[in-house]
């Protein structure tokens, strides 16, 4: 695969690029970029934190799970390229200087590019945007106070002209469209359109769809898998757009999930300060809601809001298209219902009154897979609960509604009678597990105090500690 991109201002031209190689590898190993550090290798760290733009803008990505050709047509740029042409210092290095931000330094580059991305971004929400970042010696609070000492810095003209270095890219990379219609499927292909997916997958079926390569990427990295053919999405520009109509928001699969988290700060508050949490500013920019589903995690954390919310999966093969609920996507644990050569178009969610509520639990606030996801929905009339829908991750092989408890809810006035009513339903609806984030026990009362915690919210006590002053 022939891929062509920027590096730090640099056109780079590329030839049959293995399509699993990852950008930190190729830094370190035939550029010799070796401020791009390996920590993790798999996305936690920051460590190998580069800045990626496009047409969208510019974000924050790791490069250990960032494979070669997704940066075709893109300007990567490390931490080598920060500082200006000269050597003058970016503001966020000066600051990192003048505020002690840096001990061994290991993770100093990382922070960096982050910074530098945020900064670029007028972003001053410094602790998510540096969630992803870790440090064990410096320790955090010198970092925050460089990040906030460069905020009001003017960007520095090298940094500041995206659309002049994207015009100097021209795309290299194979698409489908390049060997003919025709002809047998290539092992590594990145095709501009859905329609042209469909064609490439029907034909192709055991090929692995790669999209923000935040799971896949984890395939190669920690389980040393070989991926014999490779379809890359991010060309398929008709699979990222997102529509609002006056009952409807659809979302499509290839939609990064900062971009959902935006989104849905205006539709489901909740839902977006969930996201928040979700993996790290890096992994957002990358990872896609359809990559989310598709995956059938049981602890992904995207389905149970979606169903709570009575999202529509849309699934594609060839030119046919079927559309199912999203809670009858997932079978049982590794199965879903997805036919070999069909993937997911994209994801809608009926317009509604926002009574979403959705509780994240895990060992960490910020970057931390869940013990248990829970999304509720509840709708009341004259005090009396008409209507639950309730669904969570990480209590059962797949994300799954509680039926049970919805069925006990209904008819209930919404108070603590409602609580009472529902709790033996918990176990009928979920018999989860034990293992290193939660014991099976925690995880169902857990489940219970979410239904308490949102009735609480919803009468106007403060449940969350964050929120709470003296």
């Amino acid at each position: 695969m022939d891929i062509s991109f920027l590096l730090n201002g640099e056109k780079v031209v590329l030839r049959d690029v293995c399509p699993t190689r990852t950008a930190l590898d190729w830094l370190r190993e035939e550029r010799g970029l070796r401020g791009t550090k390996e920590g993790c290798n798999e996305g936690d760290c920051g460590a190998c934190t580069v800045m990626v733009t496009d047409a969208q803008g510019s974000r924050a990505v790791n490069a250990c799970i960032l494979f070669l050709p997704q940066l075709d047509g893109k300007a990567l740029r490390t931490v080598e390229g920060i500082a200006g042409p000269d050597g003058t210092p970016h503001p966020v290095q000066q600051a990192m200087v003048d505020h002690h931000g840096s001990q061994c330094g290991f993770c100093t580059p990382g922070f960096v590019v982050s910074m530098a991305t945020a900064h670029l971004n007028g972003d001053t929400g410094h602790d998510d945007a540096l969630a992803g970042n870790l440090c064990r010696c410096t320790g955090y609070a010198p970092i925050i106070r460089a990040a906030e000492a460069a905020e009001s810095a003017p960007v520095p003209d090298w940094m500041a002209d995206r659309d002049f270095l994207l015009a100097q890219i021209s795309s290299g990379g194979l698409g489908t469209a390049e060997r003919g219609a025709d002809g047998p499927p290539p092992a590594v292909a990145a095709p501009e359109s859905a329609d042209e997916l469909a064609r490439l997958y029907e034909q192709t079926p055991d090929a692995t769809l790669v999209a923000g390569a935040t799971d896949v990427g984890l395939w190669v990295t920690k389980k040393l898998r070989e991926l014999d053919q490779v379809i890359f999405l991010h060309r398929c520009a008709d699979l990222q757009q997102i529509e609002v109509s006056d009952d409807t928001i659809r979302i499509g699969a290839g939609v990064t999930m900062d971009r959902v988290l935006v989104l849905m700060k205006e539709h489901f508050p909740s839902y977006a300060e969930m996201l928040r949490r979700y993996g790290s500013a890096q992994v957002r920019a990358a990872a896609t809601i359809g990559g989310n589903i598709a995956n059938g995690s049981p602890i992904g954390d995207n389905p149970p809001v979606l169903i709570a919310l009575g999202a529509t999966l849309h699934l594609r093969k060839g030119d046919v298209r079927r559309e199912v609920p999203l809670e009858a996507f997932f079978l049982e644990y590794g199965k879903q219902d997805r036919a070999p050569g069909e993937f997911v178009e994209a994801v809608s969610i009926p317009r509604q009154d926002d009574r979403l509520r959705v509780y994240k639990l895990s060992k960490r606030f910020d970057q931390d897979i869940s013990a248990a996801c829970g999304a509720f929905v509840i709708r009341t009339e004259a005090g009396v609960i008409t209507e639950a829908r309730i669904a969570f991750g990480g209590m059962a092989g797949i994300p799954k509604r509680a039926s049970k408890v919805e069925a006990a809810l209904i008819g209930q006035p919404w108070s603590d009678d409602a609580v009472i009513a529902a709790w033996e339903a918990w176990a009928q609806d979920y018999q989860p597990m034990s293992d290193m984030r939660a014991s099976a026990e925690y995880r169902l009362n857990a489940a219970r105090n979410m239904l308490t915690r949102y009735l609480l919210a919803d009468l106007g006590a403060a449940t969350d500690v964050r929120e709470v002053t003296a």
